[in-house]
């Protein structure tokens, strides 16, 4: 029996268009082999070894031999290429709708009920570029102590205040008060709070940033895991994508890097269970930015530091590592990508080199956590326990 998964997503860093990408405006989009591309190369041995270059093509990145874990992809079943849906289907939701979304900004409706029940009004209401946004916005929001809502092609509704303006308290309550209007029709994914700091012209976000969002529609992973009395430790974004639900603990991180502290940490306190772990700086920094070489160097520092992670692996435990969706810094476009995610998996008890191929939906991979820990079965997704478990 394993004893504890530890499961990674490295947010956005999908591995080329699915089938429909078109239909989303993604053609062409491949982040991890188009990041590789653009700067010539990925340095990323813990991870080649593993058997990510066996997975796609990725310049620097050749395939194993002898790959010492198991790979594959997996395609997204559900409707949508945003955080909230590619998280909830890897823990077994599969949603037949797209979350709505708003290119021509909120309506009426729901901006006059928010204005009247923070008792402001609102700046922007608009699609934007966060960081595009508070330089446009970011004096006039000073000056009116007004808070500036916006929104992206992925279903969120956004909320940006300097913290010396609105404190983060009171960011987050508004961000709450929005959630509460933000119901049927208009219950977009994710309520953000988008804090920064700094003077005009040199606007900062910070990574007070907190993401209030709609509770799964059904049990998950997580609250599987939590009904067969073992523990879910959440790091990162997981305890904002599932509203708390299904969690024992949970770990707040600061970047990439403390993230991985923090999964550290965690692995260091769980004695059975799962950890989840959100590593969000490729997405929120480099990918949303257009940045491959800023996401190519995130790429490569989590590399060096996996040794650390497969250090505290015990010899029943499994590492999983894959993606949300995809976010590819190389195109036109700074919106998430309809893309294929990763998947590789490692641990004593792991067979070698198994290709899985590629996977019907992401609720593959909870479905075979919940095989390996031993909890109920999910609502959807295959277990592929089977092909990669080595027999005893």
């Amino acid at each position: 029996m394993i004893k504890r998964v530890i499961l990674m997503v490295l947010d956005s860093a999908g591995v080329g268009e699915m089938p429909d990408a078109a239909k989303y405006g993604d053609e062409g989009s491949n982040t991890l082999g188009n990041v590789a591309k653009a700067v010539g190369g990925l340095a990323m041995p813990n991870m080649q070894k593993m058997g990510l270059g066996n997975i796609i093509s990725i310049e620097g990145v050749a395939p194993a031999s002898h790959p010492t874990g198991a790979y594959g992809k997996a395609a997204e079943k559900s409707a949508g290429k945003d955080t909230t849906t590619g998280h909830w289907e890897i823990a077994g939701v599969v949603l037949e709708r797209q979350f709505p979304v708003y290119p021509n900004g909120f309506p009426p409706e729901v901006i006059d009920e928010f204005e009247k029940r923070i008792g402001r009004k609102v700046l922007g209401n608009k699609v934007a570029s966060g960081t595009e946004i508070i330089k446009e916005l970011g004096d006039e929001h000073i000056k009116t102590k007004n808070p500036i809502v916006y929104t992206s092609a992925d279903s969120v509704f956004q909320i940006a205040a300097h913290e010396d303006v609105i404190p983060v308290e009171e960011l987050y309550k508004i961000c709450r008060i929005a959630r509460e209007i933000l119901q049927g029709e208009h219950a977009v994914a994710r309520v953000i709070a988008r804090p920064f700091i700094g003077k005009s012209g040199e606007y900062v976000r910070t990574y007070n940033r907190a993401d209030f969002s709609l509770t799964p529609p059904h049990d998950t992973l997580l609250d599987n895991v939590v009904k067969a009395g073992m523990e879910v430790v959440g790091v990162g974004k997981i305890w904002d994508i599932f509203a708390g639900q299904g969690i024992t603990k949970s770990f707040h991180t600061q970047g990439n890097m403390d993230g991985i502290d923090k999964t550290l940490e965690a692995m260091d306190i769980l004695e059975r269970g799962l950890v989840f772990t959100n590593l969000v700086d490729y997405d929120m920094l480099y990918g949303h930015r257009n940045d491959p070489e800023g996401y190519a160097k995130a790429l490569e520092d989590f590399d060096m530091r996996l040794p650390e992670i497969l250090s505290k692996l015990g010899q029943n435990d499994v590492l999983i590592i894959t993606a949300d969706h995809g976010c590819d810094p190389t195109t036109e476009s700074t919106d998430h990508s309809r893309e294929y995610v990763p998947i590789l998996i490692y641990g004593e008890k792991i067979k070698p080199g198994v290709n899985l191929g590629t996977l019907n939906s992401f609720s593959d991979i909870g479905q075979t956590v919940a095989d390996f820990l031993g909890c109920s079965s999910l609502k959807n997704g295959t277990s592929f326990k089977r092909l990669v478990l080595k027999v005893s």
